[in-house]
């Protein structure tokens, strides 16, 4: 995936008046939060933020280019007005790539399992895998091919391949699918 680029201008106004005029005019108010907890207010262009948005993940890094320095960030939040289809606020959360992170992923499925196709059904047993690694490193999504999966096969966390910069931190035992035999 190429990496997403958001341009930024710092602000020194804050308050409901500057939010108004800001998406009057075309922008977004937003704030950055750094590893320490600092915070910087900022504003982004309203167009180049929602075509960012919505193609992305909240596991996904984007560049925040704001006045020239470039900052590897996650937009960890919005605030999202569904009457007018628009961002009204955006948090983003600034990464320095030297400190892993943790994160939950949904795990999903693709493919129709072999033992299905026999009569078996699928269960699956676990929604979500924990794993630790750079923030650069993070998948965007865990997708999990069933394809081969017979009946009585037990398919694992351990069977995950997710490379060797990821660490799995759930249960390597624990079951992701099984394909039970019809009754």
């Amino acid at each position: 995936m190429d990496q997403l680029v958001i341009e930024a201008k710092k602000r020194a106004e804050t308050g409901k008046k500057v939010a108004k005029q800001l998406r009057a005019a075309g922008r977004i108010p937003a704030v950055m939060y750094n590893e320490k907890g600092e915070a910087v207010s900022l504003d982004v262009d309203s167009a180049a933020f929602n075509k960012v948005w919505r193609t992305i993940t909240s596991t996904t890094l984007v560049t925040l280019n704001v006045e020239g320095t470039s900052y590897d960030a996650f937009i960890r939040a919005t605030e999202y007005d569904i009457k007018t289809d628009s961002v009204l606020h955006a948090d983003f959360f600034a990464v320095t790539n030297t400190k892993p992170v943790t994160r939950k992923y949904k795990v999903q499925y693709s493919g129709t399992a072999a033992g299905v196709l026999k009569g078996g059904f699928m269960v699956k047993h676990i929604p979500e895998v924990v794993i630790k690694c750079l923030p650069k490193d993070l998948p965007v999504r865990l997708v999990v091919d069933v394809s081969k999966v017979n009946i009585g096969d037990n398919l694992c966390v351990k069977d995950l391949d997710l490379g060797d910069k990821v660490t799995i931190l759930t249960n390597p035992e624990a079951s992701l699918v099984t394909v039970a035999p019809a009754r």
